[in-house]
This record gives C-alpha cells, sequence and structure tokens, in this order.
C-alpha cells in the first residue's frame, strides 16, 4: 500500500502517465479515512489494498485524518477521492452539503462517552464542570458533541479539550481529563485496549436521541452498545449513520468500480473490522441526505435480484 499522503498536492498534475501517446493513463484514489486506531482507518486501508489488487491502473493513497469533517472537506476540495463521513456532518440546518454523492452507506456510528470505572460521572448531565474531550478538531465526534451538548442545555458547562482518539485514551489514562466521547463503529480497537489497562465505563446518551432528531436531524436514531462489544455493561447510546462519498464530478466508471469492489469483498473488509460486516447492498442505498452517485446507482442496479 502506497503511502504518499505528503505529496498529494505536489504531485497532482503527474497522475497522468499518458498524454495523447497511446499510453495509458494511470488513475489516483485518496481515501481520507480517520486516526490510525479507529475503525475508518482500518476499513479504508483494507479497502485500499483491495482496490490496487483489482484495478491495477490506480495508485491508492490512504490519508489519516481528523474523520469526518476534515475528510468532507478534502472531498469537496477534490484532495481525495473518497472519504467517510458521519451522515450528521453532511447535513447544515436540514440541507445536504452540496458537491459530494455516496457510494454507500457503510455502517452506524455510535457515539462513546467513555470515563474511569471509579468515576462518579453517569450522566451527561454530571458532565458539568469536567474535563472532557469533545473529539479532534476536524472530526464527526465533534460535531455530534457540540450538537448533544447545545440541547442538553450544557454547551459552557463543559471545560472542552479537543483530543483525538489517541491523545484522548492517553490523558483519561493519566486523569488530564474526566471523560472523552469519541463517535465509532463497535468495537474501537483504542477503547477495548484502553479497557484492558484501566478500568472504563461508557455512560448511556440515549435520553438526549429525540432532542437532536427535533432540532437537527432524523438522522439521528438510538443503538445499543452490547456486552459483547467491550465486555462492559451495556447502554444505548446516540447513533448516527456513516457514508463512504465521493466529489459528484468523479467519473461514472470509478464510481462504478469502487462500489463493486466495496460489496464483492466486504468479508476481506470485515476480516480487517467488524463494523464491515454491515456492508449489505440492500442497506447500503439508504445514503439521505446525500443522494448516490450515477457510478454507485448503476452498480446497485446491476445486482437488484
Amino acid at each position: 500500500m502506497s503511502r504518499r499522503a505528503a505529496l498529494a498536492g505536489l504531485t497532482a498534475s503527474l497522475l497522468v502517465t499518458g498524454c495523447g501517446d497511446g499510453t495509458a493513463q494511470r488513475r489516483r484514489v485518496r481515501i481520507a479515512t480517520g486516526s490510525p486506531t479507529a475503525v475508518y482507518y482500518a476499513i479504508g486501508t483494507a479497502l485500499g489494498r483491495i482496490i490496487e489488487e483489482e484495478l491495477p491502473d490506480v495508485d491508492v493513497d490512504v490519508l489519516a485524518t481528523a474523520a469526518s469533517a476534515e475528510n468532507l472537506f478534502l472531498v469537496e476540495q477534490k484532495a481525495a477521492e473518497i472519504g467517510f463521513s458521519q451522515a450528521d456532518v453532511l447535513v447544515t440546518a436540514g440541507i445536504a452539503k452540496p458537491r459530494v454523492a455516496a457510494l454507500a452507506r457503510v455502517y452506524d456510528d455510535l457515539l462513546h462517552l467513555v470515563v474511569r470505572a471509579d468515576s462518579p460521572i453517569l450522566s451527561l448531565e454530571d458532565l458539568r464542570g469536567r474535563r472532557v474531550s469533545v473529539g479532534a478538531r476536524g472530526s464527526g465526534t465533534t460535531v455530534t458533541v457540540d450538537r448533544l451538548l447545545a440541547v442538553a442545555a450544557m454547551g459552557q458547562a463543559v471545560q472542552r479539550r479537543h483530543l483525538s482518539l489517541d491523545d484522548s485514551i492517553a490523558a483519561l489514562k493519566t486523569r488530564q481529563i474526566d471523560a472523552f466521547f469519541f463517535s465509532g463503529g463497535l468495537p474501537v480497537a483504542g477503547i477495548e485496549r484502553l479497557r484492558t489497562v484501566v478500568g472504563t465505563r461508557l455512560v448511556d446518551l440515549s435520553k438526549w436521541v429525540g432532542d437532536l432528531r427535533r432540532v437537527y436531524s432524523d438522522v439521528y436514531v438510538v443503538r445499543d452498545v452490547p456486552t459483547s462489544a467491550y465486555t462492559l455493561p451495556a447502554v444505548a447510546t446516540v447513533a448516527v449513520p456513516n457514508l463512504l462519498v465521493a466529489p459528484e464530478s468523479m467519473a461514472e466508471d470509478l464510481a462504478y468500480d469502487l462500489t463493486r469492489l466495496l460489496m464483492e469483498r466486504r468479508a476481506v473488509l470485515a476480516s480487517a473490522h467488524p463494523a464491515a460486516e454491515r456492508l449489505d447492498p440492500r442497506t447500503a442505498i439508504a445514503t439521505l441526505p446525500v443522494p448516490l452517485h450515477p457510478g454507485a446507482a448503476r452498480y446497485y442496479r446491476s445486482v437488484k435480484p
């Protein structure tokens, strides 16, 4: 797997190896993912390997990012060909973001509120006055948490820290923060490893989903974090679908091929992370509020029973 993210801007003009002389043109796919210990990166890296194996004329870069919001920006600016994004990041005041289309609904991200097992924090309201990581700047976590704190009338009630997942885990270990939020598919490897080092708990957030739907978007739903995810007591929490998005201007044939590989090789993706087990053509087309890319739509029509 190539890792040339740092050169992405410098080499953009060199993507074509043949210019009208009959030689083959190479294509590039930059995949905007997230933290190296989180789900987007695991699935994105596996998808990148599949693309390079199956599409020999394509060069792949996997970009580690702050996740959803940054990924959307990169796709909109055509600094990435595809990127993972929570659906709520794609909606502002009920209006979908322009210039992007979806290849698939991938799975649901669940919002984790993680505290130490000996913490007195038992509910969202108990975060008042506490030091809390609300996610890295540019992440979908931050978008969801900002909205959650707003509907709970707690926008100014917590001492916010903007830390990545890895930095949040390190800070909770050393008691530099009292809690952290992270939105991701189950299970999140970093959170699972933290549980084995220090005792942790998850806090139930489900009571706020109705307010989030009323004020912001009906993309928010209640989902359970089962005991099997982390060997912790089950809780219910805020969940939001995440999508794999591309520029509206992506060539239809490339969008078709990427969607086909995402679906046909989902067993390989699931071996990289269990969240990919939820990939299914029947649910992948449910990409509202973002329309399907015409190339993706063509693929789904071709496999419709």
